[in-house]
């Protein structure tokens, strides 16, 4: 199974207070969106994206970067750097 790596990583917050994640690839986007409780229609997209990104179709690491932003964003569990 291949990692899809991207760049910059999102950092969001997790279940331990004051602990931060820095995503930067599909597995792991895909581990935090399970942990997360908010599951909108962003989080259904980035999910989406990170398992056929797994499974080997041709997902645009950018593509899957950005859904994972959104969702994090969504859930209130984006930390901005900027």
């Amino acid at each position: 199974m291949t990692t899809i790596w991207f760049s910059p990583p999102v950092f969001v917050k997790t279940e331990l207070v004051g602990v931060s994640y820095a995503c930067n690839n599909a597995r792991g986007a895909s581990e935090q969106l399970l942990k997360w409780d908010k599951r909108g229609p962003k989080w259904k997209r980035a999910s989406a994206l990170c398992l056929s990104a797994l499974e080997g179709e041709g997902v645009d690491p950018k593509e899957i970067r950005q859904a994972f932003e959104a969702a994090a964003k969504e859930a209130k569990k984006l930390i901005s750097h900027g």
